[in-house]
């Protein structure tokens, strides 16, 4: 197995699969139901949220800037015998993708952005890409998070064949964070070999979203927070934008 497969594999394994039942469900409440509605899944990484969507019987593409990733998803669909394209690209140009009537980009894929122009950018190419009266759902850390949890955040797993450390800081920018992450991942021969991975992500305030939102022509917006039905309150930690065509 090549060692990025290993290291997407870990991946998969740290993050919380209890996250993408609260994806799954937040987006089914959210998105009206409609026969075969062509859905475009933003940074789909290893296809489990893709393969979710699927599952609930939208017509799903993923795309993801990572064709490592894409190879892991695609064997996944294939194990779970649902046929999704898989597309590598960058969500700052769609050009290649298509039409939908729903774009989901979660797991804080945004805040991956440079700068608020790349945010924008986003937004300009989801509208572009989305059918008339489409809705793109997305989520970003809120500015409590990155500004009051990230910060000194650390966090060490050692299991049998990988051990990561984690830890964040505060960046220069507002509102932005470095993740550090090193893995130590066990190859077939035994050996252990190290990954090392540097996250840098950004948040915006809310208002800033709103008027990135307009300017991209979405002609609404609703914005929850932490997966529920609920406004933002100044401890929310992950805000949900419900944005209409």
């Amino acid at each position: 197995m090549a060692s990025y497969e290993t290291f997407a594999k870990v991946y998969d394994s740290i993050m919380d699969d209890t996250l993408y039942d609260l994806w799954t469900n937040f987006s089914l409440r959210h998105l009206p139901k409609k026969k075969h509605a062509k859905l475009l899944e933003l940074a789909c990484g290893t296809g489990i949220q893709s393969i979710r969507f699927k599952q609930a019987g939208f017509d799903v593409t993923g795309l993801d800037l990572s064709q490592d990733m894409l190879e892991l998803a695609e064997k996944r669909a294939q194990a779970a015998q649902v046929a999704i394209p898989f597309v590598q690209g960058n969500m700052l140009d769609l050009s290649s993708v298509g039409k939908f009537d729903y774009v989901t980009c979660y797991s804080d894929s945004i805040c991956y952005m440079q700068d608020e122009v790349e945010v924008g950018d986003v937004f300009k190419q989801v509208y572009d890409h989305l059918n008339e009266d489409g809705i793109f759902i997305f989520d970003v850390h809120s500015t409590y998070q990155i500004d009051e949890v990230f910060p000194g955040y650390s966090y060490h797993e050692n299991a049998e064949d990988f051990t990561m450390v984690w830890d964040s800081y505060a960046d220069e920018a507002p509102h932005s964070v470095v993740h550090e992450l090193t893995f130590f991942i066990q190859e077939e021969d035994g050996r252990f070999t190290r990954f090392d991975e540097i996250h840098e992500e950004r948040t915006y305030d809310i208002l800033t979203y709103d008027i990135l939102l307009e300017q991209a022509g979405f002609k609404s917006f609703k914005v929850y927070a932490d997966f529920e039905d609920k406004e933002p309150d100044e401890k929310s930690k992950r805000w949900f934008f419900i944005c209409q065509k």
